[in-house]
């Protein structure tokens, strides 16, 4: 199977001078079409880091990222917003819902900022995937009127929206009780396995983890371990 993420060689530096730190150091990383990948690693080593880099709201000091076949380390600021919005979702641990909008307003979010005007079709869309989710109760909610578990869902709905051919989630279930967790976690493996789309997840609870095809483990800016 292809690969849709290509990293090679990544070094990325923080500060300058005498106050510069590396925070990755020579990183190579590739990441199959269609495949779950679970990304490990204490505070500060490096994880959050990789993921924001992986999804261009970071540009890594020396090296070269390929997402879906793109280079995107010497993309400027415009072609790197085409390419998020046509080929990236996010779901972070924060679910950063517009608070006065309904959840179906925030899940339109992505696709009214790409076209602008939301047809029939987009709207059926956006009921269908919010039907996906578990949503479709509470779609004309307002996200302060939802649960913690209902606002992450219409978080991965919105990521959704776009179709992107990758997901890139930052602990986003860290808020979120233990039962919540479970099932998300199961909820994303579903979409995973359905859409086939691409999964790159931040977490800190082994046990979620291993429910991914792949485990990578940070360490100190280097790859420790990957199964």
């Amino acid at each position: 199977m292809a690969n849709v993420i290509e990293l090679k060689k990544i070094n990325k530096y923080y500060g300058s001078g005498a106050f510069k730190t590396q925070v990755l150091f020579d990183l190579d990383l590739q990441v199959e079409d269609g495949s779950f990948t679970s990304i490990i690693g204490q505070s500060g080593s490096g994880k959050s880091t990789l993921l924001n880099i992986v999804g261009t709201l970071d540009q890594p000091t020396d090296g070269e990222i390929y997402i879906n076949g793109k280079r995107t380390d010497r993309m400027n600021k415009k072609e790197l917003a085409i390419l998020r919005n046509e080929t990236l979702g996010f779901i972070f641990q924060f679910h950063y819902l517009l608070p006065e909008f309904t959840a179906l307003e925030n899940v339109l979010m992505p696709y009214r900022i790409r076209h602008g005007q939301v047809s029939g079709k987009e709207l059926a869309r956006a009921e269908e995937i919010m039907d996906l989710v578990g949503l479709s109760k509470v779609r004309h909610n307002l996200a302060t009127k939802m649960s913690g578990g209902q606002q992450q869902r219409t978080a991965i709905a919105r990521a959704l929206m776009n179709t992107p051919k990758i997901i890139l989630a930052d602990e986003p279930t860290g808020n979120l009780d233990s039962d919540t967790t479970e099932t998300i976690y199961n909820l994303l493996r579903e979409i995973n396995e359905s859409m086939g789309t691409t999964f790159v997840v931040i977490t800190h609870d082994r046990r979620i983890a291993e429910k991914a095809d792949r485990i990578v483990e940070i360490r100190d800016g280097r790859i420790a371990l990957d199964i």
